[in-house]
């Protein structure tokens, strides 16, 4: 079942991010399917912590962007999505190549947003589970 309300793709993820934090840690949108959206982060010296480690703030970032942007698309012309809370749980250290996260949602209400982000290695391994609740805000 497609869940997008609104005109979404890969190019539209990846133009209104231009010069913004995602932007600068070098991650791509990837996917965007019927209830779903994929993207990735490197790792790299910009993404990496002192221990040679993909930062666990890095991997919430691209979380949030994935959780933040699925519900964006998902409701209705001029209702807005924003943060409300927003956990993760690092499973497994990356040292190099790429980390891709996929969102779906677990629950799409008139006023809350729930949304799941798996993100593997390129060996296909659990890194990072993430669920991010949105607050689903009226036009004003």
């Amino acid at each position: 079942m497609r869940v997008w309300q609104k005109p979404i793709s890969v190019a539209e993820l990846t133009a209104m991010h231009v010069d913004t934090a995602v932007a600068l840690l070098g991650m791509e949108f990837l996917e965007v399917g019927d209830d779903f959206i994929r993207a990735r982060v490197p790792v790299d010296k910009r993404t990496r912590q002192p221990y040679g480690l993909l930062h666990g703030g890095v991997s919430v970032v691209l979380a949030e962007t994935l959780g933040s942007c699925g519900a964006a698309y998902a409701t209705p012309e001029g209702y807005r999505a924003v943060g409300l809370d927003i956990n993760a749980n690092h499973i497994k250290g990356v040292t190099s190549g790429w980390v891709t996260g996929i969102t779906r949602p677990v629950h799409m209400g008139r006023t809350t947003h729930v949304w799941q982000i798996d993100m593997h290695n390129e060996a296909g391994e659990l890194t990072c589970v993430s669920r991010i609740t949105m607050a689903v805000l009226a036009p004003r």
